[in-house]
């Protein structure tokens, strides 16, 4: 399995627990395909650089996980129909 890092940006109307909720949902799509996260780091409420739907703020969390594609393309397909996430980036890690 090849190592990755994924960004992704929650809504933040989302109150913690539901917010919660939403970061561990989109953990466990991975997990359930054999994928493993092994870095999770929150940085949390943040500005965009210009409106995304008319937002301007999402909760931006960053991991890195060890996957193959099946479960990657798992996850941005369902990421892409979640109405809680606003945006999603697949990167190849280098470590």
């Amino acid at each position: 399995m090849k190592k990755y890092e994924i960004m992704y940006i929650v809504k933040d109307g989302l109150e913690e627990e539901a917010r919660k909720a939403e970061i561990e949902k989109l953990h466990a799509i991975l997990t359930s395909n054999g994928a493993k996260v092994t870095d999770v780091k929150e940085w949390g409420l943040r500005n965009f650089a210009y409106p995304i739907n008319k937002m301007v703020k999402g909760y931006y969390v960053v991991i890195k996980v060890s996957a193959d594609e099946a479960a990657l393309k798992e996850f941005s397909r369902l990421a892409k129909i979640n109405p809680n996430v606003v945006r999603h980036l697949i990167t190849a890690d280098k470590d």
